[in-house]
């Protein structure tokens, strides 16, 4: 999906860029990125994904990255169709994703992976004492599936439909730390701590992810369908979901949500009908609780105005102007680097 790179992860991708130029060593743009996450997890602090640090060091102008985070491959780019553009408008509320909210989700994430795995192992253990020696090919079909999920990996990896028949029931809303511990000793996460006193939100946590996967992928595949109402409408409806999934996680903002809302309010008005170019969806971006709203819209002057009509009301309601953000560049492995040299001063006649 859309993203809106922060600031830091920028600046500490730069720093290393140049780090790595000065000093002669050949590093791929996917190996600059991994190292500038792990800075982010272990230096800062901060139990972040790959994303931004990714789309800043592997992205092209124009053009989205198609990635699997597992832990960072490159599917390959995206062009943005001529009759589609994105902006960014930001709340003017800081995120990070260094925050208890974010590191919260995180955790709760790794503990509904943990409990599904367990729940898979036991449903094969019981499949494997029902059905002895004597199973069919369609039992073992299945043992094999539930065995494939018993190791998983990532939830990003399990299906929507497999989640909602043989999981989500069995996953409770909220948690204990202290009680999740009892339980599973650990939840396999090397850059969180689970807190024994504090609750977590498993099954927001835990569906986030593998709903998710399937949006991103139906977005992947819509932005290389024809042109149509029905394109711009389930590319802004999956960009809508997505906003949702991540407010009921814990990540949401009255300023992302007001901007979100604004949006939605553009797109069904009734000046909005004529198909002179509007605004279809939007979702908050990165870390969450803060930050950047991606907005998604036709590439025409009527829609870009529609953006101004935001940043407008969103300042009279907040008594802040949002930045807006457009167009696109290439990230660092594209771009490769500016060498800046001191111009000597010709020499002064006598």
């Amino acid at each position: 999906m859309y993203r809106i790179v922060e600031k830091r992860k920028l600046f500490l991708l730069t720093g290393f860029f140049f780090f790595f130029f000065f000093s002669g060593l050949n590093i791929s743009p996917r190996e600059l990125a991994l190292l500038c996450q792990k800075v982010e997890n272990h230096v800062v602090g901060a139990p972040c994904g790959v994303m931004d640090q990714m789309t800043s060091a592997c992205g092209e102008a124009n053009k989205l990255l198609a990635m699997v985070c597992q832990p960072a491959e490159v599917l390959g780019l995206v062009d943005i169709p001529n009759h589609i553009k994105f902006w960014g408008i930001d709340s003017g509320i800081r995120h990070s994703v260094g925050g208890a909210d974010y590191g919260s989700v995180r955790v709760g994430a790794f503990m509904g992976l943990k409990t599904i795995k367990s729940i898979a192992s036991g449903l094969l253990s019981q499949s494997s004492a029902n059905n002895g020696v004597t199973s069919d090919d369609l039992e073992e079909d299945a043992a094999r599936l539930l065995g494939s999920e018993a190791s998983l990996q990532y939830l990003c990896n399990l299906s929507p439909h497999r989640y909602e028949a043989l999981y989500v029931k069995q996953l409770h809303e909220i948690v204990a730390g202290e009680r999740f511990l009892e339980k599973y000793q650990d939840h396999d996460d090397t850059v969180t701590v689970i807190d024994k006193k504090r609750n977590y939100g498993l099954r927001a946590a835990t569906r986030h992810p593998i709903y998710e996967n399937f949006r991103a992928k139906a977005f992947k595949a819509l932005l290389t369908s024809s042109s149509s109402e029905d394109q711009f409408s389930a590319i802004g409806e999956l960009m809508y979901q997505c906003h949702y999934s991540y407010s009921a996680c814990g990540l949401g903002s009255d300023g992302t949500d007001r901007l979100v809302q604004l949006v939605q309010e553009i797109q069904h008005c009734s000046g909005s009908k004529s198909g002179e170019g509007t605004l279809y969806g939007a979702k908050i971006t990165g870390g969450g609780s803060g930050g950047t709203v991606c907005v998604v819209g036709r590439n025409c002057l009527r829609s870009s105005e529609q953006i101004l009509q935001i940043q407008k009301k969103y300042k009279g309601a907040t008594e802040y102007l949002p930045l807006i953000f457009e167009g696109s560049s290439p990230g660092a492995g594209m771009f490769g680097h500016l060498r800046i040299r001191r111009r000597r001063q010709p020499p002064q006649e006598l």
